[in-house]
């Protein structure tokens, strides 16, 4: 038994049917195109989650610049009120 009840020999038999239909290079150009696009996914999670971490870097500045901004007011109307 191998794969859910399908044997090597039929793996091998199915293999070399779709060879026969298509040919080696189809098939090398196919798998060189998945590598390629993989390849490109990959990169693209990696631009993403850089994206990402540079927003959260950002949104957590500004935070701090407003809280810093809302201290330096409340000292200002605490001196303007006394």
């Amino acid at each position: 038994m191998g794969f859910g009840g399908i044997s090597i020999w039929q793996l091998l038999i199915v293999l070399a049917i779709i060879v026969l239909l298509f040919g080696t290079k189809k098939l090398r150009n196919v798998g060189g195109d998945l590598g390629t696009a993989i390849k490109n996914f990959k990169q693209a999670m990696k631009s993403a989650e850089a994206d990402e971490s540079k927003d959260e870097a950002a949104a957590k500045q500004v935070e701090h610049q407003e809280a810093g901004a809302t201290g330096a007011e409340t000292k200002t109307d605490s001196k303007a009120k006394a």
